[in-house]
């Protein structure tokens, strides 16, 4: 948590990763922001999904539409934070010449969609109606 905290300093002053060790292979740092826009992407998919269980099932019952909504854009903000958290950990990792970090992120965000697809199953198996 206190890495997540020392390079959220960097989400906005991008021009201090550029000061540390050596520019990169530009194909590399290019690479990187595509990962990272595949994110943002993925993150603004989330937080629509999560506006459309809310606005486009109404006859859904209040918990399980509030519940599912809810857990689509917690992860769709979940996932916006992490991709510029990633981008900038593996700009910084790339510059200095270390492994490219680690992140338990995908699975935990797989894991969520998945009990969010499983939970909307069972709300198409069992009915609209509350």
């Amino acid at each position: 948590m206190i890495d997540f905290a020392r390079n959220a300093r960097l989400w906005f002053a991008p021009e201090r990763v550029r000061n540390e060790g050596n520019t990169p292979d530009y194909r590399f740092s290019l690479a990187n922001e595509r990962t990272f826009l595949a994110w943002v992407r993925t993150a603004l998919a989330l937080i629509g999904g999560g506006f459309a269980v809310d606005q486009f099932l109404p006859d859904l019952r209040w918990a399980w539409r509030v519940g599912l909504a809810l857990a689509l854009l917690a992860a769709g903000v979940l996932c916006s934070l992490r991709a510029v958290s990633h981008w900038v950990r593996c700009e910084r990792a790339m510059r200095r010449g270390e492994d490219l970090p680690v992140s338990r992120f995908p699975a935990v965000l797989s894991l969520v969609v998945a009990l969010v697809a499983v939970a909307m199953v069972v709300v198409v198996v069992v009915g609209w109606e509350g």
